[in-house]
């Protein structure tokens, strides 16, 4: 890109009414070189980009924030360790814009929360995490005494041939495991061929039983509680449903409920909506009287002819 634009983000634009003479362009704008990260720099803060070090609870809100996560720090000195400076980080925490100071411990080599947040303790077991324990400060300013390893060096060695034999034998399977990667890779891959045949055999079970998902292979505990479970035959299910048809039945029977009763009901209905609708045509005067005796007729008459074993009486 050669443009203009670019040219200045580069930073090797230099304008016309610029000379030598001037300086540096930083000089000549009158800007610092570091621009908006030294804005406090006349009261020796500088603006970094600082990493949490480790995880740490969050004064204001009580959360937690992880180690790794970043902020936009006030970086300034307050102090020195002998020749060594001690670096003070003041920040704001993004979830309550708590202020957190954190300071360099150049005596420890670690960090300090002065004030804001509190540092999260996690203790692991030792045989849990498989690691060693390292040796307390009192331990370790022992061991500078050349008198203090002379008495211990005995039981060193004492537990160097202990726990020898077992890591020579760790040491042998390991190598015999990775030294020939053919077969090893071999063996991996037959593995892998073996589990997809499984899963193929599993699938087209699962399809001839009409289901979607893949069964898990039968066990004796599912066998078990299978033949736990009975099921109502069908005898029982039909007096269940003729009990509970009975049951919700009205005790008040009549006529009416017989299958002929409904259809004479029915076509009584029919007959009463068509004189209705004709006696209120002829109100108006739309329909002639003698077309509604002719319409009447007629309908009654194809009642009687589909209904041959229903008898109609004329009210």
């Amino acid at each position: 890109m050669s443009s203009l634009a670019a040219a200045r983000a580069d930073n090797f634009y230099y304008p016309p009414e610029w000379t030598p003479k001037q300086g540096s362009l930083n000089k000549f704008h009158g800007q610092h070189a570091l621009r908006e990260r030294a804005r406090k720099l006349d009261q020796g803060i500088l603006i970094i980009r600082f990493e949490m070090p480790f995880n740490i609870w969050c004064g204001g809100c009580n959360s937690m924030i992880a180690k790794g996560v970043r902020f936009n720090a006030e970086k300034k000195q307050v102090g020195n360790y002998y020749s060594t400076k001690i670096w003070s980080f003041t920040m704001k925490s993004a979830c309550c814009k708590h202020e957190i100071v954190i300071q360099t411990d150049p005596k420890n080599c670690e960090y300090v929360i002065i004030s804001g947040a509190q540092r999260k303790t996690e203790e692991f077991d030792i045989e849990d995490a498989e690691t060693f324990a390292l040796p307390a400060d009192e331990e370790r300013g022992k061991l500078s005494d050349p008198f203090y390893r002379l008495e211990h060096q005995e039981e060193d060695l004492r537990k160097k041939k202990e726990a020898e034999p077992l890591l020579v034998r760790l040491q042998k399977v390991t190598d015999s495991r990775h030294s020939d990667d053919y077969n090893l890779n071999r063996a991996l891959r037959a593995r892998l061929r073996g589990q997809k045949r499984k899963v193929a055999e599993e699938e087209v079970a699962s399809r001839k039983l009409g289901l979607g998902i893949r069964l898990l292979p039968p066990s004796t505990e599912d066998g078990a509680t299978a033949a736990k479970v009975k099921f109502a035959s069908k005898f029982e299910k039909n007096m269940k449903d003729k009990r509970a048809a009975i049951k919700s039945s009205s005790i008040f029977a009549s006529s009416m409920t017989s299958p002929a009763g409904n259809k004479l009901s029915e076509l009584e209905s029919k007959r009463r909506k068509i004189k209705a609708s004709t006696a209120s045509a002829l109100l108006t005067g739309r329909v002639k009287p003698s077309s509604w005796v002719q319409q009447s007729h007629t309908s009654l008459s194809a009642a009687r002819s589909g209904r041959n074993s229903v008898v109609l009486t004329r009210k």
